[in-house]
């Protein structure tokens, strides 16, 4: 088959850093006082973030001292897992399809009263093995409207400027809330670059200089009310619609190193909708409160994509390859829960969520002949049903044994029924036991550790039960319908101690044990020919520490403060094809490092952003994929605040100009061969890229509650 010797195109590469902070200060503010500590957090009062004159929550959240901001897997089915490291008064948004960092940045600083950043176990079941979470206390609301505005505009290497634009609205009455929210969501973005092949030899056996231009806009509005009349006593509904695109047009000018030069090019186009509705109720119950969570999401998609071999200038069409597929994806959840602070001396909560999921799948591929003639090739689950009706149960009891020492437990059963209709007929039952405890201990308010030990499951990606061509790198993902999620026992030790004053020194080791790894793995279809595909290895191990050094330099230059994060790891799993032991696939660099450095002074603020990794790999059957980097990634800003209420924001980012690179090497028929038969080095680049940002909020805070 052609296809199978096809390995053109491109691979989109991001490598992100992450954006720094819009931060912006009034002038004229005093310097920051202390954070409280308790013996169980430390809260941070409204002031000590005015230095950075913050305009959303999330900007708040990405000040606090020694904290990461842990966004969750809203791409898991269910709530448990999913919930990411921040909450509001005490409780997690009830919306998925909503990311946290969205819910922070429609929520305006002037309503965060203060921040408590504690053990996970404070803030309920889903929490308690979580080593930090930060609380979001927000004052009461004084009436009115309030909200935060937002405008940029992104140029890019060829003079290309992406505008954006988004506005959030909350206006309060009484204990009532409501809330709207809209964002273009445009990430336009350009890139060009090469890729080069070799035979084993080290011969060029085709060059093809590439262009790209890549279009996803993710825009949506959302809908939220909250009635918070007690602590044991709320409401909140949220609904959302996103309609996303993706579009992708790719020229290719190929020069092989036999045969006549062509003009390739490569379409990609995606259509989302998103639509989402859901909500939470909350009433006292037996001394405690009792708490209904509901929520029905779907995704409507479709996709087209093409690779055409053109001669040279663009016409005629030699060939190529086609591919369209039409999925829907639903999800229906109720979760149940009640929490007491005190039985028989323990803070208890127990409860139980029921997921409905489903998603339903069409795919068709064609190769093109000259003249437009169409061969359909055939994979297997091509057309398939995917379906799962799970139910997760649990019951967590924490007690303070000692002033210091504080011991949390909780046993989790979690029981699926899961069927794949379609090309495939699979059924199966699957049940596990997840326990943790955790084990925190504050000798005083200075040092802070916590044990963790605890079993997860993993959950299976729908997609990969089906099939689908990747026509941009040319490769074949066959669907597996026996896919079995892996299983894993972590183990985790964290210390915390204050350094400099305001600042945080935090150290976590870990140690992760995991059962029917998923990788890849290769099958075969009913004809014997043999595809790519998700499967399951043996006994994976992970082991790694993370080091977060978080503190004041005004003894060096008033207003600056350093954030350096470091993290080394070692991944380590018996390799299918070859035998030997190898690293995990997909992004588990050995080592990684980030620097974030800013000085706030009155009206300005300035700052950049370093980080570099090692590379990490890609083990498919037939290919390795190796991810270099070529360099450390920069971001800088410039912030100027006009006033109390304003700021402006000049930002560059990929500002030394690093590519990205992809090396692969091909065996033939798969890596059973030891020795690669085909070699290709890909180098993309999208080039510095400057932003200007001016954010606008409005309306007032309120009362502390």
């Amino acid at each position: 088959m052609r296809f199978a010797n096809f390995l053109a195109g491109s691979a989109i590469i991001a490598l992100a850093c992450p954006q720094l902070a819009l931060a912006q200060q009034a002038p004229g503010d005093s310097p920051a006082p202390a954070a409280t500590a308790t013996s169980r957090s430390t809260s941070y009062d409204a002031k000590y973030f005015a230095q950075y004159a913050p305009r959303t929550a999330l900007d708040i959240v990405q000040r606090i001292p020694g904290f990461s901001l842990d966004l969750g897997n809203t791409g898991l089915r269910g709530f448990s897992g999913a919930a990411g490291n921040v909450v509001i008064d005490g409780q997690r948004p009830s919306s998925k399809s909503d990311t946290l960092d969205a819910v922070l940045s429609r929520i305006p600083a002037s309503r965060v009263a203060r921040v408590d950043v504690g053990a996970g176990d404070l803030y309920g079941a889903e929490y308690a093995s979580t080593g930090q979470v930060a609380n979001l206390i927000l004052s009461a609301g004084s009436g009115g409207i309030s909200g935060n505005a937002t405008l940029i505009a992104t140029r890019h290497f060829t003079g290309l400027i992406v505008p954006n634009a988004a506005v959030s609205l909350q206006y309060t009455r009484g204990p009532s809330t409501f809330g709207l929210s809209v964002d273009s969501a445009r990430y336009d973005q350009l890139e060009h670059g090469y890729d080069r092949r070799t035979d084993p030899s080290g011969a060029e056996v085709e060059f093809r200089q590439k262009f790209n231009f890549i279009r996803p806009r993710d825009p949506y509005i959302s809908a939220t009310w909250a009635l918070e009349q007690a602590d044991d006593r709320s409401l909140h509904l949220n609904a959302r619609f996103q309609p996303s695109t993706f579009g992708l047009r790719q020229v290719n000018h190929v020069t092989p190193a036999d045969g006549d030069e062509r003009d390739d090019t490569l379409h990609e186009d995606y259509k989302t909708n998103i639509f989402e509705v859901g909500g939470d109720i909350t009433r006292p119950l037996g001394g405690g409160a009792i708490k209904l969570v509901g929520l029905f999401n779907r995704r409507d998609r479709t996709t087209f994509d093409d690779y055409l071999f053109r001669g040279l200038g663009g016409a005629p069409v030699l060939g190529g390859f086609e591919q369209s597929t039409k999925s829907t994806l639903g999800e229906s959840i109720v979760k149940l829960s009640w929490t007491k602070s005190n039985v028989l001396g323990f803070s208890v909560e127990t409860g139980g969520e029921i997921a409905h999921n489903k998603l339903d799948y069409a795919l068709d591929l064609f190769e093109l002949e000259e003249g437009g003639a169409k061969t359909r090739i055939n994979l297997p689950l091509e057309n398939a049903t995917v379906s799962e009706l799970r139910g997760e149960f649990y019951v967590n009891a924490g007690r303070q044994i000692t002033k210091a020492l504080r011991v949390d437990a909780a046993l989790n059963y979690e029981i699926s029924r899961l069927k794949v209709r379609g090309d495939a007929t699979a059924d199966r039952s699957l049940k596990f036991l997840k326990p943790s405890v955790t084990l925190d201990w504050q000798p005083s308010k200075e040092w802070h550790s916590q044990f963790i030990l605890r079993r997860t499951v993993a959950q299976l990606d729908f997609y990969d039960f089906v099939s689908v061509a990747e026509l941009s790198n040319g490769q074949i993902n066959g669907g597996n319908a026996n896919l079995v999620p892996q299983r894993t026992w972590e183990a985790r030790f964290n210390v915390e101690h204050p350094l400099l004053g305001s600042g945080k020194a935090r150290l976590e080791l870990g140690y992760d044990l995991i059962d029917l790894l998923q990788d890849h793995i290769l099958i075969y279809d009913a004809q014997g020919q043999g595809f790519d595909s998700p499967g399951n290895l043996g006994t994976g191990r992970r082991y790694f520490a993370d080091l977060t050094l978080d503190a004041p330099l005004d003894t060096l230059w008033k207003g600056l403060r350093a954030k350096v994060h470091g993290q080394v790891q070692r991944t380590r799993v018996k390799d299918p094809v070859s035998g030997q032991v190898r690293n995990f696939s997909n992004y588990y660099p050995d080592w990684t490092w980030d620097i974030d450095l800013r000085r706030d002074a009155g009206k300005f603020a300035y700052g950049f952003v370093l980080s570099d990794r090692d590379r990490f790999f890609n083990f498919r059957t037939d290919e390795i994929d190796s991810y270099p980097n070529l360099g450390p990634y920069a971001t800088a800003f410039v912030e100027y605040r006009p006033s109390a209420r304003s700021s402006l924001n000049f930002s560059v980012e990929n500002l030394i100009d690093t590519a990205g690179v992809i090396d692969r090497a091909f065996y033939f028929p798969d890596r059973t061969n030891p020795n690669p038969g085909l070699y290709e080095y890909r180098l993309r680049n999208s080039h510095a890229r400057l932003s200007v940002t001016y954010k606008l909020s409005f309306g007032g805070g309120g009362v502390a509650k």
